[in-house]
Parts: structure tokens; C-alpha cells; sequence
């Protein structure tokens, strides 16, 4: 290898020693489809064994440092407490996740409902997520709405348009100084006519009224198919307003299976325009987390597989040869420009992940090491009996 290639190597781990990937605190419980929620044995009872079990994630990869909560999922008496319990573990708590979605209430929708009570109820939960925020010393308050309509005539769409940017400012008022809103989209379900944030531009449009503190969270999952992701990813770093990601896949609609499953060549395409904006630093703000729910494969082993997954693509995406594809492109050399790219995205970079691990003390292989660990054995045997925590928990 010359000096020149070392370099190159060394310059593409000192960047991924700076990647950081939030796990959900959701997705280590009993999850499943609208069918059925297929248990697991050793799943967590509570939120503080949620939080052990991502601290086993982030000593095993390493850059797993923080745990978003589901509110109330992962309601509690004490959230100081709770943090102070998370930072014991070697992690910290992340995003707030509201819920807005999961009462009877909220059939004709939360923020946006016609009734202004149920409006003042759902508001007022966003707030309650603000005081929690306050109390984890978490950033980012995540909001997604199932708010929309089935049927054409249903409710006045400009009206819900109007409600729903009424919510979001008193809500963006109550943030502190260094706390930041970050508005979800999702093409449809469960609002099969309209849906209030169906996208991308809607988001963007809400966040940019709001202020600076309001930036988008790209779902990978929630497009419909042959969407260029990774353009909205390039446009929403050009305007300073892409606040994170939840990183899943889908085959045909919001499965939430594991990032990089369905087509990992999206993901490695994404990365890429990151890495292109200089963005992957966590001083530039995006936070990187997953959202998925594991139904049949098992929990911490698959994502554990997830964030090596993300820090796959990123690694290939660090190794694009930037000067070559910027001068292809300038030339127009249209076969040369898309040969840089492919040739690093066929680039097997498991084994200079495994020498980044060994450089951090840490075992080459997570998912061997935690299966040697005897970790689930453990909580097999010490998590019997009680209510398993899993959704509407």
C-alpha cells in the first residue's frame, strides 16, 4: 500500500470515530405489524432496562453513545433519574418522541382535529415532551402526526394546514435556547385520503415559518417508491435544514425493517451526499438514528447489525475519490463520474471497520462478541414475569 493510500485509510477512520447513531428505545421491546406482535423472550420491562440493553449496543460498536425515549412509552416519575441511571450505563438519553396517535381522542386527527379541545390536549402533551426534555437534558424534540383525512369532503385541508402551524409555533415558542424541533413526513397511513405532513416540502415549509430551531427528519422508509433520497437529502443541507434522519427500509411501504436491507446501494447514495457537505461531523447538528421494529429476527443482535450497517455505507461513501469524480464531472464524463462512485461503494470495507474497532479496544466482530457475552442469557433468566414493555407501554 503507498503512503498516499495509508493516508487515505487513516483520514477515512479518523472520520468515522466521530459517527455517532442514536438507537430508539422502541425498537428493543415487543414490536410488530398491525396483524400481530410476535413476543420475545428477554424483551425489556420498563425503560431503564431499554436503556441497559442500548448500553450493551454502544459498548459493543462504540457509537451507540445515546437512547431516544417514546413519550409514553417510556413515561416514568423521575426522567433526572432516569438520566442519571443512563449515564451510569455509559449513555445518554436523545430525542424526545411525542405521541399523538395512539388515543381515542385523536380518530379525526391531534393538532389538526376539528375540535378544539382534542387540539389543546395533544398540544399539551408536545409541551409535557418539552418539560421531559428539560429534565433529560435531551436536544431534539421529534414530532410526527398521523393527522389527515380518509375521505374526500371530510375536513377543510387548508384549515388543518392552518391548526397544525398554530400547534407547532407555541410549541417551537416553549424551546429553550439549545433545543431544537424536528418535523417528520410520511407519505400516507393511517390517513389514506390526505395526510397533513405528507412530505418533505410540506415540513420545510412549517419549519421555515417556525424559525431556526424547526429542521426536518428524513424517514428513509416513509417515500414512495423510486424517490430520490438522497436529493432531498443534498437540497435540505444546502438550506441548513436537515436535522436528522430515521434510518429503516422498506420494500414497498413503512416497514421499518433494518437499514440497509432493502437496498443498501440508497443508503451508501445518501451517505455520500453527507459526507459531500461535510456533514457528518456531530458539531454540524444531524442526528443519525434509527427507527425500526424488530418483529421476528432478534433484538439487540439486529441492531447491533444496523448501525454496522449505517457505518458500512459511510465508510464507503468516505472513500469516494473526490477529486476524481469532481473532475469527471466537470468534464462531463458521465461513465467515469458514476465509475468513482461505484468504485467505492464495491469497495469490502469489514475488514478496515474491524481494524477501527481493534484501534478502539473494541472486539472486530459485535455481533460474535455479544453472543459470547452471555448477555441474553442473563436477561432470559432475570426478565420473567411482569408486563414486557412494548408498544402502548
Amino acid at each position: 500500500m503507498s503512503h498516499q493510500d495509508q493516508a487515505a485509510l487513516d483520514n477515512v477512520k479518523r472520520a468515522l470515530r466521530t459517527q455517532t447513531i442514536e438507537t430508539p428505545s422502541w425498537a428493543y421491546a415487543n414490536s410488530g405489524t398491525r396483524f400481530k406482535v410476535f413476543a420475545q423472550q428477554g424483551v425489556p420491562r420498563d425503560p431503564y432496562e431499554k436503556i441497559a440493553d442500548a448500553a450493551v449496543v454502544h459498548r459493543l460498536t462504540g457509537v451507540a453513545p445515546t437512547v431516544a425515549l417514546h413519550i409514553p412509552w417510556d413515561k416514568v416519575d423521575d426522567y433526572a433519574d432516569l438520566a442519571s441511571y443512563a449515564e451510569g450505563q455509559g449513555v445518554a438519553l436523545g430525542a424526545i418522541n411525542s405521541n399523538v396517535f395512539q388515543d381515542d381522542d385523536y380518530k379525526l386527527g391531534s393538532v389538526t382535529n376539528p375540535d378544539p379541545g382534542v387540539r389543546r390536549k395533544a398540544v399539551d402533551h408536545l409541551l409535557e415532551c418539552v418539560d421531559i426534555m428539560d429534565a433529560t437534558g435531551s436536544r431534539d424534540l421529534k414530532l410526527w402526526f398521523s393527522d389527515g383525512t380518509n375521505y374526500p369532503g371530510q375536513d377543510d385541508i387548508r384549515a388543518r394546514q392552518d391548526r397544525l402551524a398554530e400547534a407547532l409555533r407555541e410549541v417551537y415558542d416553549r424551546l429553550g435556547t439549545e433545543q431544537r424541533m424536528l418535523l417528520e413526513y410520511k407519505l400516507f397511513e393511517p390517513a389514506f385520503y390526505t395526510t397533513d405532513v405528507p412530505d418533505w416540502g410540506t415540513a420545510y415549509a412549517h419549519c421555515l415559518e417556525l424559525g431556526p430551531k424547526a429542521q426536518v427528519v428524513i424517514d428513509t422508509g416513509h417515500h414512495a417508491p423510486g424517490t430520490n433520497i438522497e436529493f432531498i437529502v443534498a437540497f435540505l443541507l444546502r438550506q441548513g435544514r436537515l436535522g436528522a434522519f430515521d434510518f429503516n427500509s422498506r420494500f414497498y411501504a413503512d416497514d421499518d425493517l433494518m437499514v440497509g436491507a432493502a437496498d443498501p446501494f440508497q443508503l451508501f447514495r445518501i451517505m455520500h451526499e453527507i459526507v459531500r457537505a461535510d456533514a457528518l461531523r456531530p458539531e454540524y447538528g444531524i442526528a443519525f438514528m434509527l427507527d425500526q421494529c424488530h418483529n421476528i429476527e432478534a433484538k439487540i443482535p439486529a441492531i447491533i447489525r444496523s448501525v454496522m450497517n449505517v457505518q458500512e455505507a459511510t465508510a464507503k461513501a468516505l472513500l469516494v475519490d473526490r477529486e476524481s469524480l469532481t473532475a469527471a464531472q466537470r468534464s462531463g464524463d458521465v461513465l467515469g463520474a458514476n465509475a468513482v462512485l461505484m468504485d467505492a461503494y464495491n469497495t469490502d470495507v469489514r475488514p478496515l471497520l474491524a481494524e477501527l474497532r481493534a484501534d478502539l479496544d473494541l472486539d472486530p466482530d459485535p455481533i460474535a462478541a455479544y453472543a459470547r457475552s452471555g448477555y441474553f442469557e442473563k436477561i432470559t433468566a432475570g426478565r420473567v414475569g411482569g408486563r414486557q414493555a412494548g408498544w402502548g407501554a
